[in-house]
């Protein structure tokens, strides 16, 4: 058989098995093989992992990019020195995502501007890129999404559809104040996944100051304690990033 016969056949095997980037890699790792020494095994062992490895990569971008993060905000990129009371183990250890095997929650706490959210997406980005499904909205976002699937009679179907996600996370719970049916939505969402899969919240009120987001202490107290029962909680201090460089705009008196 001769070359072109043999470079047709891999293309159709690699077409057959879905698998293209076999055809984009199996030359030029021939040559690196040839001019190494390297035996079939080990040839045949770097194309398969050249394909695993640009299958996964491709499945984590499709992974982020359903998530619909506000940005594409890492972990490595957090400023930690802006933020010194983060505890950086903590952190770190969120971000191999094993607490979504647990089903623990993650609460990020603290004034506005002090990194919540740029946490809270990069704990996501982790997850997604270790293989979980993740989804990303504000905490009106979620009740607005709730609103609408309970207005068409299919809240429970919605729920159970949101289950399939390994990972919800909530962002801005206290900016605007929820009316008794929405905080039951809320709540209702919050009970859908206890102890059956994780959400990242952030908020800039301590739980203290939850029972004047949701109206009624009552449900707030149930609320927290679901959340809490099984999470890590971080209070971030501090002024905002945002306006740690600004500086105050003055004009002279005419």
């Amino acid at each position: 058989m001769t070359g072109t016969e043999t470079t047709s056949q891999i293309e159709y095997y690699a077409r057959a098995l879905r698998a293209p980037r076999i055809s984009d890699a199996f030359r030029r790792l021939g040559d690196q093989a040839r001019d190494a020494g390297w035996s079939h095994e080990e040839y045949l062992a770097a194309v398969l992992s050249n394909e695993v490895s640009e299958r996964e990569a491709s499945g984590a971008n499709l992974r982020i990019k359903a998530a619909r993060f506000p940005g594409h905000k890492t972990l490595e990129d957090f400023n930690f020195d802006h933020q010194p009371t983060a505890d950086r183990n903590l952190i770190a250890h969120l971000g191999t995502s094993v607490f979504l095997t647990e089903g623990k929650n993650v609460v990020l706490l603290g004034p506005p501007g002090t990194g919540k959210t740029h946490l809270a997406v990069g704990i996501g980005i982790k997850a997604a890129k270790a293989g979980h499904r993740v989804l990303f909205d504000t905490a009106t976002g979620w009740v607005t999404r709730l609103q609408e699937a309970h207005s068409r009679g299919k809240l429970p179907a919605e729920l159970t559809k949101l289950r399939r996600y390994s990972l919800l996370i909530v962002d801005e719970v206290g900016y605007i104040p929820f009316d008794q049916d929405a905080a039951n939505l809320f709540f209702q969402l919050v009970s859908s996944r206890y102890e059956h899969a994780s959400l990242i919240m952030t908020s800039n009120l301590p739980f203290a100051r939850w029972g004047d987001v949701f109206g009624d202490l009552t449900i707030a107290s149930a609320m927290i304690d679901r959340i809490v029962h099984h999470a890590d909680v971080l209070n971030l201090k501090g002024t905002s990033y945002r306006l740690k460089n600004h500086q105050p705009v003055t004009s002279e008196a005419h």
